[in-house]
């Protein structure tokens, strides 16, 4: 089994940039210990299940303690037929790409 979740968290009614919020977010994703990637739009996070991933999700919302608002968006691949990570899944799109 493998689970991996596209996701954002968006403080609403603080300043234009949110960075320093994100850094906490993304902070307590990478001290998870699971296989985790930043992207411009969200960060990916990768475990062996279900139940993993959506507990790191879950603390590292929680990391935004002086937010009293937050627009969460959370999209999840969940495999219980094989693993399969996120390198995985861009190799194998650029290899097609390539073969164009």
């Amino acid at each position: 089994m493998s689970a991996m979740a596209f996701f954002s968290a968006t403080p609403i009614g603080k300043e234009e940039s949110v960075s320093k919020y994100v850094a906490k977010v993304v902070k307590k994703v990478k001290d998870s210990g699971l296989a985790w990637q930043l992207t411009p739009m969200g960060t990916i996070v990768e475990g062996d299940n279900l139940k993993e991933v959506l507990t790191v999700i879950s603390e590292a919302v929680e990391e935004l303690k002086d937010v009293n608002r937050i627009s969460i968006s959370i999209k999840v691949d969940y495999r219980r037929d094989r693993k399969s990570g996120f390198e995985k899944k861009v190799e194998s799109v650029l290899s097609k790409l390539e073969d164009k």
